[in-house]
């Protein structure tokens, strides 16, 4: 599970969700991609699980990039708590994803296997996602 080693503060705002991704929409590192196409939060345990569908279906072959990092504590208060007291404690940590970002990428192995693979792992991502190429990403190259 992913997770910063430390951070300056403990708790944090919400923050909004708005705007596009100007910065990681386009595949650097490996030949294909998968791109968000809604905004949201993607939590460390959803990044893993589809970090773990496509390594699984790829075998030992080709490289898995992750090009999100969950780096946002969220806060939860207890069930059942009065409300006031303060703020919850950090529960989980999650990746704030807007439309456009290239979440993870993939290198080393034929398209057919990449899309597949890919589509496994947006199978277990709250959002719709899209298969991109190298060549055919949103920003300049």
């Amino acid at each position: 599970m992913l997770l910063p080693k430390r951070v300056k503060y403990r708790r944090v705002h919400r923050g909004r969700l708005t705007g596009k991704a100007y910065r990681g929409n386009t595949v650097v590192y490996g030949d294909y991609g998968l791109q968000a196409l809604e905004p949201t939060w993607i939590t460390s345990n959803q990044i893993e699980a589809a970090r773990v569908a496509m390594t699984r279906y790829c075998k030992r072959f080709g490289k898995v990039w992750i090009q999100i990092f969950p780096d946002k504590p969220i806060t939860e208060k207890p069930a059942e708590t009065r409300m006031g007291s303060g703020k919850g404690s950090p529960e989980y940590w999650v990746a704030v994803v807007k439309p456009g970002r290239v979440m993870f990428e993939i290198g080393g192995v034929p398209e057919e296997t990449a899309r597949e693979a890919l589509r496994l792992a947006a199978n277990k991502l709250p959002i719709k996602c899209k298969f991109v190429k190298k060549e055919e990403t949103g920003g300049e190259q």
